[in-house]
């Protein structure tokens, strides 16, 4: 499909296609996981949620306006290196062949995944620790209590840098087009959605020794900000503890940690304010600003 799309040869239509489909791909991701557990969330839901508390529906919809403002400039790398590959700039290639078969295909997958990570890593470490790179990046921490839709909810520059190793590694070695892409929006995205998922697993509990939690990176936005990077990884550990950028306080502590106090009670889940988030349906919401009472808003206000 995407070879299908760069035989367009045009520049801006290939970068329009890939951002409509970046689109209906990052939202229905994000959309799907916020629909199952932030809409009428369970009380046995609630005892994995990391933060107790659940954002407002206007902070969830800077996160989705934030999310299409990041969407907008991550997918001009895309963009840019299928038009590289039809101008013979880029060594990316559709399809697989004798020179290319599946043990390349393993090889190309394990350089994008350790590559991507370290650079992720790095970049996102340098943009806590250096004051002029944090005054890009802070833009992301508004959200200290994120959801499934503030994965790529950075500013222009951010989201921008972080897809150039789309552009990067075609240009050092032979790399599937279809593969890269494919690790990055499912592997890459998917794996975002889980670490701004707001939940924890038991599989993966908070103080795993080699994979950064949804705990983690939980973690992350409660307490590191500028020049404190604090496990700025994003799926290995090991950057970060290379880096000296592990969190060793115990100021927030995991949901796992809270039941093992007996923090999360029946009791505390129903004092804990759970937003209507109806209103993200409403199209008056998006152009007026305003929250409007819906059904279960104004059943609440009768309760006051």
């Amino acid at each position: 499909m995407l070879c299908e799309i760069n035989a367009w040869g045009n520049l801006p239509a290939v970068w329009l296609a890939i951002t409509a489909l970046a689109a209906v791909g990052i939202t229905g991701m994000s959309a799907v996981v916020f629909r199952l557990y932030y809409v009428n969330p369970s009380y046995e839901m609630w005892r994995y949620k990391s933060n107790p508390k659940y954002p407002t529906v206007m902070m969830v919809k800077e996160e989705i306006q934030q999310m299409f403002k990041g969407m907008f400039t991550a997918t001009l790398c895309p963009a840019l290196t299928l038009w590289m590959t039809t101008k013979g700039y880029s060594q990316a290639y559709c399809g697989v062949s004798e020179a290319h078969g599946a043990s390349h295909l393993f090889l190309e997958f394990g350089v994008i995944w350790i590559g991507t990570d370290f650079f992720e890593f790095f970049y996102h470490w340098l943009g806590h620790r250096l004051s002029f790179m944090w005054a890009v990046h802070k833009h992301h921490h508004v959200f200290y209590n994120p959801s499934p839709f503030a994965v790529i909810a950075d500013e222009y520059l951010d989201q921008f840098v972080r897809s150039t190793p789309l552009c990067l590694l075609p240009m050092i070695m032979p790399i599937n087009i279809d593969l890269m892409f494919g690790v990055y929006v499912i592997f890459f995205y998917g794996y975002g959605v889980y670490l701004h998922w707001g939940y924890e697993l038991e599989m993966l509990p908070a103080d795993h020794p080699f994979i950064n939690t949804s705990f983690q990176h939980y973690l992350h936005h409660a307490i590191s900000v500028k020049n404190k990077p604090y496990h700025t990884g994003f799926f290995f550990k090991i950057w970060d503890q290379m880096f000296g950028s592990i969190y060793e306080g115990d100021v927030v502590i995991s949901a796992m940690e809270a039941r093992k106090q007996g923090l999360r009670t029946r009791e505390a889940f129903d004092a804990i304010e759970k937003p209507d988030y109806s209103p993200l349906l409403s199209p008056s919401f998006w152009l007026k600003g305003e929250v409007e009472d819906t059904p279960a808003m104004a059943e609440s206000k009768k309760k006051m």
